[in-house]
This record gives structure tokens, C-alpha cells and sequence, in this order.
């Protein structure tokens, strides 16, 4: 039936293999409205892949009503004895705030039968919806993430994959067993409505603002490094059996979620692109990214390694704002982007939020000491987490390496960590050069008020992410990155 949140119903359709045209869609659309319609316009079906057909127009047998299906699909569709098996439609429709509140309360031991909650929406991203229900009395909550089948950031043009939410869910739990305590624990996933209920992170503060207040964490360095080495280190091919490591990867199949990577950080930049975005006062600079084919080079081998080297289960979205911290405390969050790929993409993209943060306290600093005071913070916090990744992946090698060949080459193992280094700069370059010009932002410089600070800063984040991608493969060390950050302020700063 079609009720007002959406769609139920949750018996199979069993079709002929060969009927998959849009007759089969269209089948499958009367079977599942019915005759329940009346000035229905668009009916959005959440059903299993079918071949990811656009909408298409379609008629009501009885009442002759226009409508259009719009499909959205997750996982392929069966063939069993000649036929196809469509699996059930999912029961999903956008939550309110009252329907996430009695979710909330089937969580067991989290509240007491009559606990008054609240809730309120509180995303802020660029793709999902987020619940905060809080019990009023004891200030116990639990957050709520929900996926949209669309972009948020864009709208229903843009259509994406509600499977992400499993992956985000199954990432989050592979990310505590191997990193305890520096994830939100999961309680609950429902895929029907694409929704993973996790702990309440309100004492904590989402790094980035953290940031933009010069305030400072000096457990981060130490916290994310064990972060990036554990779940690295023991999902690649090193830290687990190579064939039960490609067994894991194809549960993490990503290819909506990459797609937005590869255009938005590998391709966009470099072009005239209707989802860049950047203030016309760097007009130049964009220009400047669109012609220099050095710089193309380099972006070309990093997409190829993104594309096509698997080492490891990637966080695939590691910035600032999807980091939660208390000075005692870190929680990384939102691991939807999660899949397998080369490893510096996550290392890099925590060193380049850091570097953004570096350029955008021209104006978040209140003096030029308290500028330079905190700009070494964060250089140290850069060359800290590396060390510290460094040290611990490296004894990771020594006591937990399964790979005989990795373990007993002379050399690999320097080797595999130059390569390591070199590509986290290089990612770290991408990375803050697609938050100035491309599709989204960061507040550390969008939120500058000042049109010439907010130039300037542009700038000097450009200036470093450029070097460090024309830069990093020829880097020995991490220093590289801390020498081409000085230098971009002092050129551009005074």
C-alpha cells in the first residue's frame, strides 16, 4: 500500500529473468500502488538494483492517473530457476522528529520507560539527516543518522545509493574492533530506513570548530595516529589473510560515494566545472589550476592509485569535521565514503584539514603572536601525527605481519612506507585544493568575513595544496609538508 511516509510492503515479486525493461518496472509500480492513488505526481520506490533505471513515465491501469517512478537502487537482484527475484521494497521514508524519538526508545538500556526525550534534527552535512534525542531528565541521548536517497548539499538531482548507510554502519564497527574507543558505538542499524543509531557524542565538539577557537587537543596526534595505523595496518594485506581480505573488500563496494570522490577532488578542480565554486576575486587561481599541466601530472597518478590500488578499508572522508574531540578524548565519525584504496587518501586528508585550518588563521588568531603560536601548533600536530603513524604501523609490521614475503624482504618495508608518506602529501595537496575551489568549502576559510583575509587565506591554502601535490613524490620526509607550509605564509602574508 502507499502510505503516507512512503512505501510498505515487504512481499517478494517474482518476474521472468527476461522481463527487466521498464515493462518490469512498470509491473512492479502497479503492483506496489495499487489503487490507492489519487494526485500522486512522483512515486519514489526504494527497491534493489534494477539495472539503475532513470524515471520514466508510466500510466495507472484503473484510474489512468500520469505518474512518474523514480528508482533508487542498493543491491542486484537475484536469479533463481529462470526467474527474477525482486527482493521486498523497504519500508523507508525521510524520518520526522517524532518517529526518531520512538526508534530511540527501542533501544534497550539507553533510556527508562518513561524517560521525557526530545529531539531535534541537527545535520549540518552535506548528505544525510542526523537526530539528536536526548532524555531531558538524566541528559542521556543517542544520535540517529539516516541517509537521504539524493544529495542534500544538491537536491533530488542528484540521486544517490541508500546501501551507503550499510557501509557506514559495518565500517563504524570494523573501525571500533580495531581501534576501541575511537568511534561512537553502534547500537543499531535498520536497513529499511537506511538509519545506524550510535552513541551521543554531546560532551564532545566537532573538531573543526575546535579549531576555528584556537583551542587545543593534545591527545589528537597520538589518538588519530593509532586510529590510521590500526585500521589500516590490519585491513590490508599485511595485517590479514589476503584471501579473506578480499573476501571483506567487496563488502565495501562504494562506487556512488567514490564517483563523488573521483569528480570532486580528482577531476573538477582542474576544469570548468558546473560544481565549482569559488569567489571571483580568485578567478586567477582557478585559471591557473585549469592550465598548469605539471600539476595535472601528479593529480592524474594520485586518481589512478585512488581508482585502482585497494591496500585498505579507507575512512574515505577523514576531515575535521567528521572528527569529534574533548582534550581526553577523540571520535571519529561518518565513515559512509568507506572503501578499500590506497592508504595516504586517509592520511592525507587529516594532515590537509589541518593545513586548511593553518591558512585560515590570518583571522581566527586574534594577533600576529597568537597566530604564530597556534600555527605551530597545528605543525606539530601535522608532524606528530605522522611520526607517531609511522612508529606504530611500523611495529604493527614487526609483531602482527601476516605476509611472509612483506615480513622477510630486505628493505619492503622502508620501501612501502616512503611510498606511504609520499602519497598521503600528494592526497593532502588534493584535498585542500578542491575545499577552495570545488563543490564544498570548509568554514576555517568560508567563514572569514572579511573579503581580503578570506582572499588571502584562499590563497595560501591554494599555494600549499599545490606544492605539496607537485611536491610529494619526491618527498623524504615529513618535513616537506611543514617547510612548504611556512613558506606559503610567508610569501603571501608578509
Amino acid at each position: 500500500m502507499l502510505t503516507r511516509g512512503g512505501i510498505r510492503n515487504r512481499r517478494p515479486v517474482r518476474l521472468p529473468a527476461s522481463d527487466q525493461s521498464r515493462a518490469a518496472v512498470t509491473r512492479i509500480a502497479y503492483f506496489f500502488i495499487g489503487v490507492t492513488i489519487r494526485k500522486v505526481k512522483i512515486i519514489y520506490i526504494y527497491c534493489r538494483n534494477l539495472s539503475g533505471l532513470p524515471a520514466i513515465p508510466v500510466r495507472h491501469l484503473n484510474l489512468g492517473i500520469p505518474i512518474r517512478i523514480k528508482i533508487f537502487y542498493t543491491y542486484s537482484h537475484r536469479f533463481q530457476n529462470g526467474v527474477t527475484e525482486v527482493p521486498p521494497l523497504a519500508a523507508y521514508h525521510p524520518l520526522s522528529e517524532r518517529e526518531a524519538i520512538g526508534i530511540a526508545r527501542e533501544v534497550e538500556g539507553v533510556f527508562p520507560p518513561n524517560a521525557r526525550l526530545t529531539c531535534r534534527e541537527i545535520g549540518d552535512g552535506n548528505l544525510n539527516l542526523v537526530f539528536h534525542v536526548r532524555d531531558e531528565t538524566s541528559g542521556r541521548g543517542l544520535i540517529l543518522k539516516q541517509a537521504l536517497p539524493y544529495a542534500k548539499v544538491v537536491g533530488e538531482s542528484w540521486p544517490l545509493t541508500l546501501d551507503r548507510s550499510r557501509i557506514e554502519s559495518e565500517a563504524l564497527i570494523e573501525e571500533g574492533r580495531l581501534a576501541p574507543g575511537l568511534v561512537p558505538k553502534v547500537y543499531r542499524y535498520e536497513p529499511d530506513l537506511a538509519l545506524t543509531v550510535m552513541e551521543d557524542l554531546s560532551d564532545h565538539i566537532i573538531m573543526r570548530a575546535g579549531l576555528m577557537q584556537c583551542r587545543r587537543y593534545p591527545l589528537f596526534a597520538d589518538h588519530i595516529s593509532t586510529f590510521l595505523a590500526n585500521t589500516l595496518f590490519f585491513t590490508s594485506d599485511l595485517g590479514m589473510n589476503q584471501q579473506e581480505k578480499k573476501l571483506k573488500a567487496g563488502r565495501f563496494i562504494n562506487p556512488e560515494l567514490c564517483k563523488i570522490t573521483e569528480d570532486l577532488i580528482f577531476d573538477d578542480p582542474y576544469t570548468v566545472s558546473p560544481n565549482n565554486h569559488y569567489d571571483p576575486a580568485i578567478e586567477d587561481e582557478a585559471e591557473a589550476l585549469r592550465t598548469d599541466a605539471e600539476l595535472h601530472f601528479e593529480v592524474a597518478l594520485l586518481r589512478e592509485k585512488f581508482l585502482t590500488q585497494g591496500q585498505a578499508l579507507l575512512h574515505g572522508d577523514l576531515h575535521t569535521g567528521s572528527i569529534f574531540v574533548r582534550e581526553d578524548s577523540t571520535k571519529v565519525i561518518d565513515p559512509e565514503f568507506a572503501y578499500y584504496g590506497p592508504m595516504g587518501f586517509d592520511v592525507g586528508a587529516v594532515i590537509a584539514n589541518l593545513l586548511l585550518n593553518y591558512a585560515g588563521q590570518l583571522h581566527w588568531s586574534a594577533d600576529g603572536a597568537s597566530r604564530t603560536s597556534y600555527r605551530e601548533y597545528l605543525l606539530e600536530t601535522v608532524k606528530s601525527i605522522w611520526t607517531q603513524f609511522d612508529r606504530k604501523f611500523r611495529a604493527h609490521w614487526e609483531e602482527k605481519n601476516v605476509d611472509r614475503v612483506a615480513r622477510e624482504t630486505p628493505g619492503y618495508r622502508d620501501d612501502y612506507m616512503r611510498r606511504l608518506l609520499q602519497d598521503s602529501i600528494g592526497y593532502a595537496g588534493c584535498k585542500m585544493v578542491r575545499r577552495i575551489v570545488g563543490l564544498a568549502h570548509v568554514a576555517d576559510i568560508d567563514r572569514i568575513p572579511d573579503p581580503a583575509v578570506r582572499e588571502k587565506a584562499q590563497r595560501v591554502a591554494l599555494r600549499i595544496g599545490k606544492a605539496l601535490i607537485k611536491g610529494g613524490r619526491g618527498a623524504e620526509s615529513i618535513d616537506f609538508v611543514i617547510e612548504t607550509a611556512r613558506e606559503a605564509a610567508a610569501a603571501l602574508e608578509g
